[in-house]
């Protein structure tokens, strides 16, 4: 599912929301989760699951055309957890 079509859906379940009022809330949402990450803060979203960053180390890898070693810097990478309710969904 895209964004655009998040929008659409959301549009549709709230009916007293135009099309660009849905665009506003789902772009508030998703910059709110990408404001919190940026802070290092965790966003939990009950039922659905929560965002956190976590932290990967500097590590060795190899240039596949060259063969050659590099040096991978350490890096702070998006994170997703389900929430059990979600998890239990999928798993019925």
């Amino acid at each position: 599912m895209t964004k655009a079509q998040i929008i659409e859906r959301v549009a549709e379940q709230v009916t007293t929301l135009t099309k660009r009022q849905a665009e506003l809330v789902v772009n508030t949402i998703f910059n709110s989760v990408r404001n919190s990450l940026h802070k290092g803060d965790k966003t939990e979203i009950r039922g659905f699951g929560s965002f956190r960053l976590r932290a990967r180390r500097m590590k060795e890898g190899r240039n596949p055309k060259t063969g050659a070693t590099v040096s991978v810097p350490a890096k702070k990478v998006p994170f997703f957890k389900a929430g059990k309710e979600l998890k239990d969904l999928l798993n019925k």
